[in-house]
């Protein structure tokens, strides 16, 4: 991915490096949940990702955003409750991403509108220790790479650095949101693992020589 557009053959790749990402750090995700939550969270996510991977198998999309379609369509058939937040998350990928290239800034008012859905429908803010702690970080990189008129690829590697690092932000957060906020205290030191899903799903967008 090192040109001005994402296209479909790049967003499918992404998709699978992704699921690789969350399959060899599935424990790590269950743990982080059952330490601030009900430990099933890496379960739901890998079982959202075989739905996915299923839904390509039965064909692959000719654009970036039938492949977001599908990653909407197999996260809101999981359980728990993020599982339905992504899907929704990934379905303002797939709008704003739908009927055109798919340039720095397209993705970056795709992934605005996405958070902005987040957050209305979870009502979470950065902050409150949850997925939203990594997203909006990677919006404002995407933003300001989009102003520069970055490419694609470099514009990622930055928004996959702003969501590390607010993935990180949340080991030391006493939730407000979610159920990491009934055990308050006791899941200080531990990292979302919302909030690390979505850094791994931006780290795992540009090509590895990119």
């Amino acid at each position: 991915m090192t040109g001005r557009t994402l296209t479909a053959e790049h967003a499918l790749a992404w998709t699978g490096r992704f699921t690789e990402a969350v399959r060899r750090g599935g424990e790590e995700l269950t743990e982080l949940d059952r330490r601030a939550g009900d430990g099933d969270f890496g379960t739901n996510m890998r079982f959202a990702l075989r739905r996915v991977a299923d839904l390509l198998d039965g064909g692959a999309p000719d654009s970036a955003a039938g492949v977001f379609t599908a990653l909407s369509e197999g996260f809101l058939q999981t359980g728990g409750t993020s599982g339905p937040l992504f899907g929704m998350w990934f379905r303002e990928f797939a709008k704003g991403s739908a009927g055109g290239e798919v340039t720095t800034a397209v993705l970056a008012r795709a992934a605005a509108a996405a958070v902005a859905t987040v957050q209305r429908l979870g009502g979470a803010e950065v902050g409150h220790k949850t997925m939203v702690d990594a997203m909006a970080p990677a919006v404002e990189a995407l933003r300001a790479e989009a102003d520069r008129d970055a490419e694609v690829a470099e514009a990622l590697s930055r928004a996959a650095a702003a969501a590390r690092e607010g993935a990180e932000s949340t080991r030391h957060l006493v939730a407000v949101r979610g159920r990491a906020s009934y055990v308050g205290e006791h899941a200080r030191g531990v990292v979302d693992p919302g909030a690390l899903t979505v850094a791994l799903f931006f780290e795992a967008a540009p090509e590895p020589d990119a």
